[in-house]
């Protein structure tokens, strides 16, 4: 994982991201529609579900790595150490650029690794142990943002929105205003 720079999905993955505005219905007494009251927004839990495929013994032993880097994100500094009693680390998100997932504050709230019955087994040495990976496995790892305090109450709305307008007329400029030779 040092040399990706943490975990890395060998293959672009699938990801399901979720924005919701949170509304409490009002009903008032002798009407036939509720009236809506905004509450709140919130990005929701992410799924990310990619393939992992493993030819080799370094590819298998990348696939223990993220294995094990996946259960060490996900349990709490227990025991002995120098951060016992800490909750799990929150990691950073990133893909796709700037605009997508830049260096997006996360924790891990679940994930599972298939070992299907149905495929081979590579053998590979980790560390002086011999371990087997499935040739081919899925990863789906649920994240789900965690943003600080301080990043809340610097948010502005019209900042937010300028970089959007900003993002929209690069895109038409783009892909609707060229010239045309006729």
């Amino acid at each position: 994982l040092n040399k990706t720079g943490g975990l890395c999905f060998p293959y672009t993955p699938t990801i399901l991201m979720s924005h919701s505005a949170n509304y409490n219905a009002l009903q008032p007494i002798h009407s036939n529609y509720p009236f809506y009251n905004y509450q709140s927004s919130q990005v929701d839990d992410m799924v990310i579900t990619g393939d992992f495929f493993v030819q080799n013994s370094e590819e298998a032993r990348y696939w223990c790595a993220a294995v094990h880097y996946l259960r060490t994100v996900t349990k709490m500094f227990y025991g002995t150490g120098d951060n016992s009693g800490n909750p799990p680390p929150v990691v950073k998100l990133n893909g796709y650029g700037d605009f997508v997932f830049n260096d997006v504050s996360c924790i891990i709230k679940n994930f599972t690794v298939d070992m299907p019955a149905d495929v081979d087994y590579i053998e590979c040495n980790v560390n002086g142990n011999v371990d087997y990976v499935p040739t081919q496995s899925i990863f789906t790892v649920t994240v789900v943002p965690n943003y600080a305090r301080s990043a809340h109450s610097k948010f502005s709305l019209q900042s937010f929105e300028k970089i959007s307008v900003k993002m929209i007329k690069l895109l038409l400029k783009k892909y609707f205003f060229k010239k045309t030779a006729f």
